[in-house]
């Protein structure tokens, strides 16, 4: 059983998380680099460009990269100190092994040994399905597809699933429903010639810095920015309308901004008529979500509803951007095809400045969807259960189609799979489910119970204390490929250095581990690229068609954007154009909208709203950023955010320390008492682990469609501690 084996503060004691605070050589030193290196920024879906420097196989600093169009040498605070990580003390060396008594090194040799013979133990006493695989969306596209082609041909399970099922999925999954295609409509450079930018549950300055200068461009040129959330995020603060949304009640927001478009005569007939169908079923559902209502339900002014509805459609240009606000619910899928049934009503697609796009969280959240490791995809978005789609990768990887698995579980999941006996072995790689899933305690104690786990990471995380083997893999700059950013531009990581000690590069442990279960000629790769050629023949010829890129393409061209299908392709930046979608007909679709309340809303016993999201200094779990003393400086601890009503009601002061309560656990805060969130709402940053976690309190339902769960909203008590 997977137990921690010692002490969680012996196990920070050894392996962290510890502060690094200054580089190799030191903050004046002014050796010069043995090399530039162009790569990207190993944190969000913008991807920066970034230029390491390197000295004696060790990444010293960064100078920026002025030439690469997205960010033209601009970086975030993480950004700027991400490359603290690769001469970290925390560092993983060399594999672990763990013992009664806490971790031990061990040879390479016996890591993959333990690690096969358990996972051919688990599999020949209960079946290929009860090992599963959890992967990560901060991957590169090549180790991504890896790990999909190495669940289903190497070991034969269905179950490998990502963390990306946290992120953008129910975007996904709208966009798959609406437009037949999983991407953003618009590159970035789209935003600025857009006349009014509507930002629903996206913290963008905090979340997206870069993309800031993008949206103040936009206002240069005369657009108008309307912000949607619960928070005056720092993006809201500079916004011409700010709607302080109650959480969870998105849909309904958007249907009455169409209500009031349907009711003013500011719908495109021509467009939805030539380009569209299901419209009529879209107008009857939103016929009773008159901004009154909207005001009732969303606790904002009526007139808000109007202003924000007006603008937008009087607008010559619009864009919609949104992100984890709007997708993370439980009907997450709904209120993005809400946000999607307003931009299509009103023709605001498929041209310049004109579009609707979702930003993603991690650095290859949309690649890592793409290319196979979702449960029910394989490479190039094709459906897993699609027979045609089974047939041609079936055909591409020489195997039989019978013996592709089917569709598997999510990873939002597997952990109730575990507590049913139906998983037993798990093998995980950048993934740290104990902080990132909801129900913590839910996530740890069937941790307990799996009778092995294995782990690829070059941080020991919280999860991986729970570890029988952990195999010490690589970081961003360690390793190479390619990585697919939030507009659909696939870019270029280059390998700055070697992984330090006895570590290895991820796609070398995972096809080591292929190996020992199929032919060589199944994993022949000699080098990243190779693999990189083989994902773009499998995805020849599918929606997500990446068959027409090279190497020395993307590079040439400060990257590709997919669909991409022939080597004289240009790539294809703007989605739409024409009125073109990727359905059969060639036409968008319509799905209509019912408001749903969260499943668990207040009441008299918890009758406060907790929702969750990001501080500018740290990233998703905080497995990398915690560990780097610049950005802990900058936010060192999590606050709890209260507004001063709710503060003086319970008697608390700016400081004070809050106890906070759901029905599946409790954490203990400092709090900040601010004006800039709702009165009915707090808010915790959830990037920290153990007692500081705030999914201790969060709720586990799914959305049934993108299996999403509803982060952003659960019912909590609160008291002065």
């Amino acid at each position: 059983m997977a137990h921690i084996p010692q002490p969680i503060s012996e196990l920070v004691e050894l392996y962290g998380p510890h502060l690094h605070d200054v580089p190799p050589g030191g903050w004046a030193s002014n050796e010069e680099p043995d090399r530039l290196v162009k790569t990207h920024c190993c944190f969000c879906g913008v991807q920066c460009g970034i230029q390491l420097k390197v000295k004696d196989n060790q990444v010293t600093g960064f100078e920026p990269w002025e030439d690469f169009p997205v960010n033209r040498g601009m970086l975030c605070p993480k950004g700027v100190k991400r490359y603290l990580q690769a001469s970290h003390p925390d560092r993983l060396l060399s594999p672990l092994i763990r013992t009664n008594g806490g971790f031990r090194e061990a040879s390479w040799t016996e890591a993959i040994d333990q690690v096969v013979q358990n996972i051919q133990r688990v599999q020949g006493m209960y079946g290929k399905d009860a090992f599963a695989v959890l992967s990560g969306a901060s991957l590169t596209n090549e180790k991504a597809y890896l790990m999909g082609k190495f669940a289903r041909v190497a070991l034969g399970t269905r179950h490998i699933d990502y963390n990306g099922r946290l992120c953008m999925v129910s975007a996904g999954a709208a966009s798959k429903m609406a437009f037949g295609i999983d991407r953003a409509a618009n590159p970035w450079s789209d935003i600025p010639l857009a006349k009014c930018l509507i930002l629903a549950g996206t913290n963008v300055g905090e979340c997206f810095p870069i993309l800031t200068d993008y949206i103040w461009k936009a206002r240069d040129n005369g657009a108008r920015i309307i912000v949607i959330d619960p928070r005056m995020t720092p993006i809201a603060r500079t916004a011409d309308l700010f709607i302080p949304i109650r959480p969870g009640r998105d849909s309904a927001l958007m249907n009455g901004l169409l209500h009031v478009c349907l009711e003013r005569g500011w719908v495109d007939p021509e467009f939805v008529e030539q380009h569209t169908s299901g419209f009529e079923a879209v107008r009857q559902a939103v016929a009773s979500y008159t901004p009154a209502r909207v005001a009732e339900i969303c606790g904002i002014p009526a007139r808000a509803v109007m202003q924000a509805a007006e603008w937008w459609a009087t607008a010559e240009t619009g864009m919609l951007l949104h992100a984890r606000g709007i997708e993370h619910h439980s009907k997450g899928t709904e209120n993005c095809l809400a946000c999607i049934n307003f931009v299509l009503a009103t023709g605001k697609i498929g041209k310049p400045g004109c579009g609707y796009s979702t930003i993603t969280g991690q650095g290859n959240g949309q690649g890592g969807r793409e290319h196979g490791q979702r449960c029910n995809q394989l490479p190039g978005a094709r459906d897993i259960e699609n027979a045609a789609d089974r047939q041609i990768v079936a055909e591409r990887w020489k195997i039989k189609e019978a013996d592709l698995p089917r569709s598997g579980m999510a990873s939002t999941e597997m952990m109730a799979a575990i507590h049913r006996g139906e998983i037993r072995g798990l093998l995980s790689i950048c993934f740290n489910p104990l902080v990132s899933l909801p129900d913590a305690e839910h996530t740890r104690s069937a941790l307990n119970k799996l009778e092995f786990f294995g782990v690829i990471d070059f941080f020991l995380s919280e999860t991986a204390r729970h570890a029988d083997v952990v195999l010490a893999g690589s970081l961003h700059e360690e390793d190479e490929g390619t990585v697919t950013t939030a507009e659909g531009r696939v870019v270029r990581i280059q390998r700055a250095v070697d992984p330090p000690g006895n570590a290895r590069a991820d796609w070398e442990i995972v096809c080591d581990l292929a190996r020992r279960f199929v032919p060589f000629e199944q994993f022949p790769y000699a080098g990243v690229e190779d693999i990189f050629r083989e994902l773009c023949h499998v995805s020849g010829g599918a929606v997500c068609d990446y068959s027409g890129m090279t190497y020395h393409r993307i590079e040439n061209s400060y990257g590709l954007f997919w669909p991409c299908p022939s080597l004289n392709h240009p790539g294809t930046p703007r989605l739409y154009e024409g009125g073109k979608f990727l359905h059969p007909d060639g036409r968008a679709r319509f799905n209509a909208v019912e408001y749903r309340p969260p499943v668990e809303d207040t009441d008299v016993e918890y009758p406060v709203i907790l929702t969750t999201g990001r501080v500018v200094s740290q990233f998703l779990s905080g497995t990398q950023t915690r560990r780097i003393g610049p950005l802990v400086q900058q936010c060192p601890e999590p606050l709890l955010e209260l507004h001063p009503d709710l503060a003086r009601k319970h008697g608390i002061i700016n400081g004070d320390s809050v106890r906070v309560w759901s029905r599946r656990g409790s954490v203990t805060l400092h709090c900040q008492v601010v004006k800039t969130i709702r009165p009915d709402t707090v808010f915790i940053p959830y990037h920290w682990a153990d007692e500081k976690s705030a999914n201790r309190l969060t709720n586990n339902t799914l959305d049934t469609i993108s299996k999403i769960p509803e982060f952003k909203v659960c019912a909590v008590q609160i008291a002065k501690a």
